[in-house]
């Protein structure tokens, strides 16, 4: 075995340890890979049709576009990025990191671009990207709670009130 087989198997995640820190469901976790995906595609036809142009900032704006999709490629699809030796270490501390420092950076990486040139171009073609930020930051709010423990708050609530107002009440008696 080689030193670089030996420093992959060392820097790869573990699938389990990696699933159960965030507490995203496995189907969330796809929809937030193919989202990366589709908007990793977005960014980069956008941006190579925002550099046809003579305008600077757009073609500075087409170029970060640009960028961005090949960022949105090697975290979230590394195979797609084979061709890259770095590109499954990046991965794997993609995959490490919170969801919300996810959505921070997918949304502040697809926010800049529309702040450099206003277009409907780079406006379109950051969206997909942007929601792949929206994305992780729903699941960094964490589970929606269910009807029952809400009910059950509810009526704890309500009896405190009415405990306070018969409180209330026999002390001016």
């Amino acid at each position: 075995m080689s030193s670089q087989d030996e420093q992959f198997q060392a820097e790869a995640p573990e699938p389990a340890a990696s699933s159960s820190d965030d507490g995203m469901t496995w189907w969330y976790r796809w929809l937030c890979r193919i989202a990366g995906v589709i908007g990793g595609l977005s960014c980069a036809f956008a941006g190579l049709w925002n550099c046809v142009t003579i305008n600077p900032l757009n073609i500075a704006a087409g170029v970060w576009m640009m960028l961005n999709a090949f960022v949105l490629f090697l975290c979230e699809a590394p195979f797609c990025c084979q061709f890259i030796e770095f590109a499954n270490a990046v991965s794997a501390r993609a995959d490490k990191l919170r969801p919300w420092q996810k959505a921070a950076f997918y949304c502040g990486m697809a926010v800049f671009p529309v702040v450099l040139s206003l277009t409907l171009t780079t406006l379109f073609g950051n969206a997909i990207a942007f929601a792949t930020g929206v994305l992780y930051g729903m699941s960094a709010l964490g589970k929606k709670g269910d009807a029952i423990s809400y009910a059950r708050i509810h009526q704890q609530q309500k009896q405190m009130d009415e405990e306070k107002l018969t409180g209330t009440l026999e002390g001016q008696a």
